[in-house]
């Protein structure tokens, strides 16, 4: 019985995996979850019996039919707390739209928990405070936006303002975010006009507006990017 328990619920993980990721190996899912490639196989034959429509390309791995959808994930009494302790952090956040999106999404997540873990979340809720400390940072409205550009490789023109209140209007292709205590949110981008990368603080960026304008996927990685950083001093683009 116990066993039968634990495949169950490996089962509904390997959906869950399936649904948060693209493309995954057996060698990926056997590693997860702690069990062989073979049992990784039969699992995966029972759920295509039971009518999960998961497709195999071969020789890289297993993904979902596109548009395929499961019932909303049940979370635990250890998860739920977990979102709820990083809401109140999140509240704190510099980033009005990121603080928006992360709301409604918390609205949702709360809407499919059981009722005795939302009592407990709803207490817990009221038990957590964070220091008054953590705000007064800079405040930006673009953290979203920037997002969107940066996983659909869509170029950004922004209006810049540097330390010494000068404007600049810039195109620039956005690689990477970096957070900071002493400066918040700061955003590494590829500048056209100085032809190199730079980091830009999200707060002095006035105008900004998604291009029809598409680039290529930089190859730097951005551990290359930090570690180039720290040797070369490159600071935020003043």
């Amino acid at each position: 019985m116990n066993n039968d328990i634990k495949r169950i619920s490996r089962l509904t993980a390997i959906i869950t995996q399936l649904q948060t990721k693209r493309l995954l190996t057996a060698t990926q899912l056997a590693k997860k979850f702690q069990v062989s490639v073979r049992t990784i196989y039969r699992d995966i034959k029972v759920l295509e019996q039971a009518g999960v429509p998961i497709l195999t390309e071969e020789g890289k791995g297993y993904l979902l039919m596109e548009g395929y959808t499961v019932p909303p994930v049940m979370f635990t009494e250890g998860e739920a707390n977990a979102l709820i302790t990083a809401e109140q952090l999140i509240l704190k956040s510099s980033d009005s739209s990121f603080r928006n999106e992360y709301m409604k999404a918390i609205e949702k997540i709360r809407a499919v928990l059981r009722y005795s873990i939302k009592e407990k979340v709803e207490l817990l809720s009221g038990r957590i405070a964070v220091s008054p400390a953590i705000s007064g940072l800079p405040q930006s409205s673009s953290l979203t936006l920037i997002q969107h550009a940066l996983t659909s490789f869509r170029v950004l023109l922004i209006t810049y303002s540097s330390l010494q209140h000068e404007k600049t209007e810039r195109q620039i292709e956005p690689f990477a975010l970096y957070y900071s205590l002493e400066e918040s949110w700061l955003l590494i981008a590829f500048c056209r006009l100085r032809k190199d990368f730079r980091m830009f603080r999200l707060d002095r960026i006035g105008k900004i507006e998604l291009l029809d304008l598409s680039f290529e996927p930089h190859k730097l990685t951005l551990p290359e990017y930090l570690d180039r950083k720290k040797k070369n001093f490159i600071t935020p683009d003043t």
